[in-house]
């Protein structure tokens, strides 16, 4: 017989503070495409040409890494380029992504002082997941890899556009009243 262990669940966080404060404020978007197949590579470098493109004309904030590899390169198999973007650019970013990859494979990670975890358990994959190479990524790293502070976006974002906590409560509760007659949405539990 097979006994099969489960990990122990744990509780998710729930308190107010420490989700802000630990929240992803930078995203990568990792765009992989397969050496061999000229057409694959020329749809990621199409891709790659429309979000510079949209990003010059104000849709979103994205910033294609100006090197393109043509061989594997770190923990990626295969070709590919990484789109940074802040967090306020994320949904849009996703959405366009999500719904112009064609057939490629996209890996979208969190920027962190955890590279590994990142990559390894923090990640989600748009279209089919590839194996990548973890043992050259660092578990820790004092600090978060800042990428194009100039920006003023995500990690390096001015203090000064930071909702505050009481401010995200009377948001919050907003939320709660309008929706405190709507059978279909789940009230929140009481304090």
């Amino acid at each position: 017989m097979t006994q099969v262990i489960m990990p122990a669940v744990s509780s998710p966080q729930d308190d107010l503070q420490t989700v802000v404060e630990t929240r992803t404020r930078e995203w990568h978007f990792h765009i992989y495409f397969l050496l061999q197949s000229p057409a694959e590579t020329a749809a990621a470098l199409a891709l790659r040409d429309a979000v510079l493109r949209l990003r010059r004309d104000g849709a979103f904030v994205a910033v294609p890494l100006h090197r393109v590899n043509k061989e594997p390169i770190g923990p990626h198999p295969a070709g590919s380029y990484e789109i940074w973007v802040p967090d306020s650019s994320f949904s849009d970013v996703f959405f366009y992504l999500a719904t112009n990859r064609g057939a490629l494979s996209i890996l979208v990670h969190p920027l962190t002082s955890q590279q590994r975890r990142d990559h390894e358990s923090r990640n989600a994959w748009l279209g089919t997941p590839w194996p990548i190479y973890l043992d050259g990524l660092p578990r820790e790293s004092s600090e978060v890899p800042l990428q194009y502070p100039q920006l003023r976006l995500g990690w390096s974002s001015a203090a000064e556009h930071e909702i505050s906590l009481d401010e995200r409560r009377k948001r919050g509760a907003k939320v709660e009243a309008l929706l405190a007659n709507d059978v279909e949405a789940a009230p929140a539990p009481p304090i």
